[in-house]
């Protein structure tokens, strides 16, 4: 069976290095092109640390094509993602992406546009998050109130995190029956957090040292249920990205949430 053909977009960030690192070293998956204008003209072996990999890092997504790339990995940020999405689907080629920050029209025009290829839209890639948002989804009915409390790292632009955003419209989901808030002074505006669906708060801190963390915390009379997960290092979420990869061609479409392939 030959290896599927993979590029990697913002492959010299943080995410995108790891990616590049977690591709190479997969039996079934070949890197063969990585895009990043930050760093065009670089090899991945320098940039990601990726010994043996002499792929050259361009600035320009064409190289996509010319390198047979069957699936794209981006790991970038709205703007940029936007571009890259629409790019791929032009091209036919198959995109699994983490990037996060995108509107419900920025969606629509993606599931308009994947006609050739298909899109995996996963706002966290590390199985046990995924578990995180199904149990809190499970023990939602039992409980009158509940918040979302996400931790990331200060190099991150978007609040709150796509998984907090998916985990509070997984929550209001589950249960539309949740107490009032009793707040009715604020000394500092915001300090409630935002609000999700069904009005439950969610909160974003932004922190050097942390990678990804998140707290769901749910409260009935005389009892609270805290559902914790960390993801201490970016390697937490490449076994999520390469089952991706290599599921993406068999789902057709836009697909959100990798938890559709694991049937959670």
């Amino acid at each position: 069976m030959s290896q599927i053909r993979v590029g990697v977009f913002g492959a010299g960030g943080r995410m995108g290095s790891t990616v590049c690192g977690a591709v190479h070293d997969d039996p079934d998956l070949e890197l063969v092109a990585a895009v990043d204008p930050h760093h065009s003209g670089l090899e991945v072996s320098r940039v990601a640390g990726v010994p043996g990999c002499d792929v050259q890092i361009s600035g320009d997504p064409d190289v996509f094509v010319d390198a047979g790339v069957e699936v794209a990995v981006d790991f970038t940020e709205a703007n940029a993602g936007r571009q890259n999405l629409i790019f791929l689907a032009n091209h036919g080629i198959h995109a699994v992406v983490g990037t996060t920050g995108f509107t419900d029209d920025d969606v629509d025009l993606f599931r308009r546009s994947f006609r050739k290829s298909n899109c995996l839209i996963a706002p966290n890639f590390a199985i046990g998050a995924l578990l995180m948002m199904k149990f809190a989804a499970l023990a939602a009915p039992y409980f009158e109130t509940a918040e979302v409390i996400e931790f990331h790292h200060d190099a991150k632009v978007d609040a709150p995190s796509g998984t907090a955003v998916m985990t509070a419209q997984r929550i209001a989901e589950a249960s539309g029956e949740w107490a009032p808030d009793p707040t009715t002074a604020f000394v500092y505006e915001g300090a409630r957090g935002g609000r999700g669906p069904e009005g439950i708060p969610v909160h974003s801190v932004r922190m050097r040292g942390m990678v990804a963390h998140q707290e769901v915390v749910l409260g009935t009379t005389g009892q609270t249920l805290t559902i914790r997960h960390d993801s201490i290092d970016r390697t937490s979420f490449m076994p999520g990205v390469l089952m991706g990869a290599k599921a993406i061609a068999a789902h057709p479409g836009v697909t959100i949430g990798l938890d559709t392939m694991l049937g959670l």
